[in-house]
């Protein structure tokens, strides 16, 4: 009889994943795609004391908290991690994360570049995706496009995407998320994700 112990093991544990990259890039959208799609897996929401946009939902897009409510989240070491960004904090609930991996379910954290890095120091296992625009000029358009930023900030938000492009080397992947070819860009990360899958010596993280 054979013994199954050398057969490759066949439930591998779940990923943390990173979809990370400057302001514009497309990340929220992207991750909106793949809640669409009915994906498998559990998508973070990240709390927040930035004012709520309109059409988004306390709860689904962010947990809009007040910065006291927030200081008391970190306080009570709540976070898995958070930074200041844009005059405004951002944290992930380390609750949620911890209760999806214990249900076997990958977790997907769309985070700026700050945050990934905090990740990548704190659970060397994560798998960090980057993603980008074809260029400078197409990023400066998204920004214009969304009107949610004025001029100066949108200035502001370049010179910080300048600045994020250095700590590419950090992450694992890099992927353009290209002009009206969303769906492709969700397919290629499901793609790394099923490969990551596939490692003979899985990522493994534990909180």
């Amino acid at each position: 009889m054979t013994d199954s112990e050398n057969f490759p093991h066949n439930d591998p544990p779940p990923l943390l994943i990173v979809i990370s990259g400057p302001s514009g890039v497309g990340k929220d959208t992207v991750i909106e795609r793949m809640k669409e799609r009915s994906l498998p897996f559990h998508f973070v929401v990240t709390a927040t004391t930035r004012p709520r946009r309109e059409n988004e939902v306390h709860g689904k897009d962010y947990f809009f908290v007040s910065h006291d409510e927030f200081a008391r989240m970190i306080e009570a070491d709540e976070l898995l991690e958070f930074a200041h960004v844009y005059n405004d904090y951002k944290g992930i609930p380390k609750s949620q994360v911890r209760e999806a991996l214990e249900s076997n379910l990958d977790v997907i954290m769309r985070l700026d570049v700050q945050g990934a890095a905090t990740i990548r120091k704190l659970y060397p296992q994560a798998l960090l995706i980057f993603l980008t625009t074809e260029d400078e000029d197409e990023l400066v358009n998204r920004l214009k496009n969304r009107q949610t930023e004025t001029h100066d900030e949108i200035i502001m938000r370049i010179a910080m995407a300048r600045r994020e492009f250095n700590s590419l080397s950090e992450f694992d992947y890099v992927m353009v998320n290209r002009e009206n070819q969303l769906d492709k860009t969700v397919n290629d990360i499901l793609s790394i994700i099923t490969a990551e899958h596939l490692r003979v010596h899985p990522r493994r993280v534990t909180l």
